[in-house]
């Protein structure tokens, strides 16, 4: 038991002797190694605040993903790459209200599905004040289940206001402020162009997106999707909801047949609009940030390869000014193996620290990136495998380039090395 002891004992007594060698040597020329070790400084911090920034990004992206509903479908008109409809403009290609009729019992797997209509960015006024550029957006009952915003004041709209094209109207707390109505205006009248409309509700605001939102102040006022016709000719999409994210997949697929054939699509011609999930989405963005984050690492990879050059360098340094100090210990009875293992420590220990100092510069990076304003990274963090990573690049390139100066070392014959001046 004692044998089969001895040698894990033997290695681990070894083991931190050239450590704390190494650490003696690495103290003992403190300036040296610091310029040595920048090269590893700089590409580990890079690396470690790429990956940060992209895991802030994908976390924030994901929380909102969450927010809206993971099984929440898009469908928009889209002009096809090739086809007869290739050059067709916006108005052929437009969706038409009668083509989505009756769509959920084509669909059983896709549990609502609300049309969403738009004519632009209209005035609305109420007494003497005015603003200017609102989106007006027409809804139908079943886009606050799919879209997760509640009316926290008032009521939603009824079947009887989309059906009879009531002139009603929700309104968003910021624009009820910004008009100056009362904080109960349920029942004020506001003007969108010339045409009255009466406050029905008031609708919480829109989820602040990271992607798509510009620093630009936006307004929204939601009528019924029928009444949108009294205000000019809107274009349109659709949004729907899966019933679960199981079978979102079998949705997008009933959807995109229902559509084709309700759009006249022939077999073999391209969609005439697409189809697209939020989970796709997310899907593209977790593939664009593997990229991303492949091409930031090889770049600041060119760090970590002069730092190697510069650890190879100081290590062979650091073998001809202890050449008699090797031949004495090769006299004395140590073996090629010891004097191997020691500089490959030294190399790997430098390394290390270089990685440790790294990290910290990284951390401080994503400190402040997460700090930026309206850069909205503020869940950027360093998660544990970049740490272990970084630490695991370090050991390679203590190893890669600390290998020639220890056999070097490892193959000093001991006479000549103690003549060694």
């Amino acid at each position: 038991m004692k044998a089969v002891l001895a040698i894990p004992l033997a290695f681990l007594r070894l083991f931190y002797q050239s450590v704390y060698l190494a650490l003696g040597q690495i103290w003992a020329n403190k300036t040296r190694s610091i310029l040595t070790t920048i090269g590893i400084v700089i590409g580990v911090a890079s690396v470690t605040a790429v990956i940060a920034a992209l895991t802030g990004l994908k976390a924030k992206i994901l929380s909102q993903v969450e927010t809206l509903g993971t099984n929440t479908i898009f469908l928009s008109p889209q002009s096809p790459d090739r086809g007869s409809q290739r050059h067709a403009n916006w108005w052929q290609l437009r969706f038409r209200p009668e083509q989505f009729d009756d769509v959920l019992e084509h669909c059983p797997s896709v549990a609502v599905l609300s049309r969403i209509g738009g004519v632009g960015r209209r005035t609305v006024k109420y007494n003497e004040q005015s603003v200017d550029n609102v989106e007006i957006t027409g809804i139908e009952l079943a886009y606050h289940q799919i879209e997760h915003r509640r009316v926290v004041l008032g009521r939603i709209f009824s079947h009887i206001d989309d059906l009879q094209a009531r002139q009603v109207c929700l309104v968003e707390p910021k624009l009820r402020d910004r008009l100056r109505l009362d904080r109960d205006c349920i029942g004020e009248t506001i003007r969108i162009g010339y045409s009255a409309f009466r406050v029905v509700g008031v609708i919480e605001p829109r989820p602040q997106m990271i992607i798509g939102d510009s620093s630009q102040e936006r307004y929204q006022v939601f009528v019924p999707f029928r009444t949108l016709k009294k205000l000019g000719d809107p274009w349109m999409y659709a949004m729907a909801a899966g019933k679960s994210a199981e079978t979102l997949e079998e949705a997008q697929a009933e959807l995109r047949f229902f559509l084709r054939r309700t759009r006249n699509v022939r077999p073999g011609q391209p969609d005439t609009f697409r189809v697209e999930s939020l989970q796709s989405a997310l899907e593209t963005f977790n593939k664009i940030a593997v990229i991303v984050t492949m091409v930031a690492g090889g770049i600041v990879g060119i760090s970590l390869l002069v730092g190697g050059v510069g650890i190879m360098n100081i290590m062979l340094v650091s073998v001809s000014e202890r050449t008699r100090e090797i031949g004495l210990r090769k006299a004395v009875g140590a073996r090629r193996s010891a004097i191997l293992t020691q500089f490959m420590i030294e190399s790997v220990t430098l390394c290390f620290l270089g990685g440790l100092v790294g990290v910290g510069f990284g951390q401080l990076l994503t400190m402040a990136i997460a700090n930026i304003p309206q850069v909205k990274l503020d869940l950027a963090h360093i998660p544990l495998w970049a740490i272990g990573l970084s630490f695991a690049f370090a050991a390679v390139v203590g190893i890669c380039f600390g290998m020639v100066p220890a056999i070097k070392a490892a193959r000093l014959d001991p006479i000549e090395a103690l003549r060694h001046e």
